[in-house]
């Protein structure tokens, strides 16, 4: 039986972030490596027989560390590198928007009480995005109720807490931003934070139950 993962569709066209994000890192980045996570992890799900199984479940099942522990998927195998940065790639997708906007409600409330105002969240998005040594991840996320900036390495994810429920994220590997602005990460996760985060996305992710109940467009095992 082959797994049913799908590569998600860009919520957006491969030309809606430029210069920021251009449509040939689109189309390396998200038709190259993230298909390719999605193609493996099938055939690997299949031949574990976790076919079935829903993608948080896969990274819970062979996840082999805590979320924030700098050590990530060393004996959780390449399943759980497949399925990690599947939803890893895909909540980043959902992260992104052309015109961002600023936070309202409930979340732009739990912003100021854990940073003081959106602009310093964003400032401390950017700050960890560019002191992370190496490839992974930054995120804001929620622990119970309570807003907190992260970064994961490689492809380590909070989502493998159950106690963690991630807001947003952007991509801090390399291939994310090489074609557009070289070894400058800073000038990429600036330019993203000031213009290009989904509030509305983060909005839902924060008020949601559970992350397993966001539409990821992630398929399901």
């Amino acid at each position: 039986m082959t797994a049913k993962f799908s590569l998600p569709a860009l919520p957006y066209g491969p030309e809606a972030l430029n210069p920021v994000i251009s449509p040939a890192t689109f189309a390396q980045h998200h038709e190259g490596h993230h298909k390719a996570y999605v193609d493996k992890l099938n055939e690997l799900a299949a031949t574990a027989g976790l076919e079935n199984a829903s993608l948080i479940d896969i990274i819970r099942k062979r996840a082999d560390a805590k979320p924030l522990e700098v050590s990530n998927y060393v004996s959780g195998g390449e399943l759980f590198l497949q399925a990690a940065q599947h939803f890893n790639h895909s909540f980043y997708w959902k992260s992104l928007s052309p015109n961002g906007g600023e936070p309202t409600g409930e979340l732009a409330k739990a912003i100021d009480a854990a940073f003081g105002s959106t602009d310093n969240l964003k400032a401390e998005l950017s700050k960890q995005g560019a002191g992370h040594f190496a490839s992974g991840w930054v995120w804001l996320v929620s622990i119970g109720g309570k807003l907190s900036v992260v970064s994961t390495h490689d492809a380590q994810t909070p989502v493998i807490g159950t106690d963690l429920k991630p807001i947003l994220t952007i991509d801090v590997w390399e291939h994310a931003y090489y074609l557009d602005h070289k070894r400058a990460r800073k000038a990429y996760l600036d330019a993203v934070v000031a213009k290009h985060l989904n509030w509305t996305f983060a909005a839902e992710a924060y008020a949601a139950k559970s992350t397993d109940d966001l539409d990821l467009g992630i398929g399901n095992g």
